[in-house]
């Protein structure tokens, strides 16, 4: 197996030890395990909040007082079995080429925790070949509960192999897919045999009891980059004993981000693909914002006839739009064709089907911070005969509304909005059909210019469209009738006052 890390090809891991000279006894109140994370160290970071809320850190927060026996803070050691050594960890692979991991939820959880779990589960569904199914009668599955902790062992152990969620505390998905990527034979990132190349263990700042916590295993990197950002990577602060000082520092540069909190990373995912042989054609996308393109798939994956994008932004909505699309139209769009998805997997809400030729695709907003793109297209189909690129980014609020009818609001509604936010509203009707749009309530800060807080509706499909008003204060906006099949409303608010916002409704009709 593998690192972020897991153990080597034979199945084995082994530790290497580490000799340290300290400059000095600089542990103090050990004993209690209150880890100091109050300091960044200098440098500019673009999301502060996740830096000091990392997946570990969250970690050793849930298992503070835990009398399950731990290695390196949440792997959980067997009896009579070393929570380093790992024969046979691999789940099988079935002749589909898919390997199927069976677990069981604990009753304990409510309907909504249950949901959460599996949320986080359907990333490595669409993702990779390692499909997660409920329990049935097979012998050898994840019993996930709500025990004391969040805390996993390493690979397939047998049997009813426990994996515990707490529910108060070890529920986001970040660390859902920390615990799930243990059981899938993956030790912790700084774990790697190659870490000191790329990150330094500052001792110093380390009780010594937690040494332990650091050590690193004789793992196969599967001939993958060193991955700062895994959500398998200690934060800077994981067990430091010295209030402002991290216990990791990377390198050469040692103000790169380390640690996260929103799940998978993209070489995670990488990872997961090559421990398990899995031929697929897919991309996890992450941050605020970033691109896909045709052009990059088709020289990537030559042979392949699919390909999958989930976009996942760090907060809000995601927001996709279609720079250029042109795709072959065979077989009426049975053969080539783009599908988009309001979630992580092709079950979710579909927003866009099977579109082909030459299209201008409206803005897309996601219910959600996650979103999948689905290309197929028939074998031997040539660069030259599709190309589509898009970009994404996030959004405070709105959506994408393909009902034939329906009500649109202001976030919030009926609550009055809140300050500075910026929300996207796409309202698509089929080809040949028009949209009509009622405002039945509509109280916005007072602005005689409209400079505040404002609704601005453009008849089109993008901000460049034609704009149909800039609406502001408790104006009356009359009917408004589309020219084409889609309206798109922004609305804006600025630090200061609110009010009740707005409600409309819509519907289609049969274009005049």
């Amino acid at each position: 197996m593998a690192a972020s890390g897991s153990v080597n090809s034979n199945g084995q891991g082994s530790i290497q030890m580490v000799s340290v000279v300290l400059p000095g006894d600089l542990c103090v109140s050990c004993s209690d395990k209150s880890f100091a994370v109050d300091q960044l160290p200098s440098g500019n970071y673009e999301d502060e909040e996740a830096y000091h809320e990392d997946v570990f850190s969250q970690i050793l927060k849930s298992n503070n007082g835990t009398v399950k026996k731990l290695w390196q803070g949440d792997i959980a050691i067997e009896t009579g079995r070393s929570a380093t050594k790992c024969t046979s960890c691999l789940w099988p692979k079935s002749a589909d080429g898919t390997v199927r991991v069976p677990y069981r939820l604990s009753a304990d959880y409510s309907d909504n925790e249950k949901s959460s779990i599996r949320d986080a589960l359907l990333e490595f569904n669409t993702l990779t070949c390692v499909h997660f199914v409920e329990r049935s009668t097979e012998e050898d599955f994840l019993d996930i509960v709500s025990d004391s902790g969040c805390w996993s062992s390493i690979g397939r152990t047998g049997g009813a192999q426990t994996l515990s969620l707490m529910s108060s505390g070890c529920l986001a998905k970040g660390i859902i897919q920390h615990e799930v990527d243990h059981a899938l034979g993956f030790y912790h990132e700084q774990s790697r045999s190659d870490r000191d190349t790329y990150i330094d263990v500052l001792w110093q700042y380390i009780c010594e009891s937690d040494w332990g916590s650091f050590e690193m295993v004789d793992t196969d990197n599967l001939d993958l980059p060193y991955d700062y950002s895994s959500v398998m990577h200690y934060g800077w602060y994981a067990f430091s004993n010295t209030s402002g000082q991290p216990s990791l520092r990377p390198k050469p540069d040692p103000t790169a981000n380390i640690g996260q909190r929103y799940g998978l990373s993209p070489l995670d995912v990488s990872k997961v693909k090559e421990l398990y042989g899995c031929k697929l054609c897919t991309y996890l996308l992450t941050g605020v914002n970033g691109s896909l393109d045709s052009h990059n798939y088709m020289s990537e994956y030559p042979t392949e006839t699919s390909c999958l994008w989930l976009i996942r932004v760090n907060k809000n909505k995601v927001l996709l739009q279609f720079d250029t699309f042109r795709m072959s139209p065979s077989g009426g769009c049975t053969d080539n064709y783009i599908m988009v998805y309001d979630g992580p997997s092709r079950s979710s809400r579909v927003l866009v089907e099977r579109a082909c030729g030459s299209l201008e695709l409206p803005l897309l907003v996601a219910s959600s911070g996650v979103l999948l793109v689905e290309f197929v297209h028939q074998k031997g189909l040539r660069a030259s005969e599709t190309e589509f690129r898009a970009s994404y980014s996030s959004v405070d609020c709105g959506g994408t509304y393909r009902n034939d009818n329906g009500t649109v609001t202001s976030p919030g509604y009926p609550n009055p909005y809140t300050n500075l936010v910026h929300c996207m509203t796409t309202i698509w009707a089929p080809p040949g059909y028009q949209i009509i749009l009622n405002f039945t309530l509509f109280e916005l800060e007072y602005s005689f210019s409209c400079s505040y807080d404002y609704l601005l509706i453009h008849d089109g499909s993008q901000p460049s469209s034609p704009e149909v008003g800039r609406f502001c204060s408790d104006m009356e906006i009359p009917t408004i009738v589309s020219t084409g099949n889609v309206l798109l409303l922004q609305f804006y608010s600025d630090h200061w006052m609110n009010n009740l916002g707005y409600r409309a409704d819509y519907h289609f009709v049969p274009a005049l």
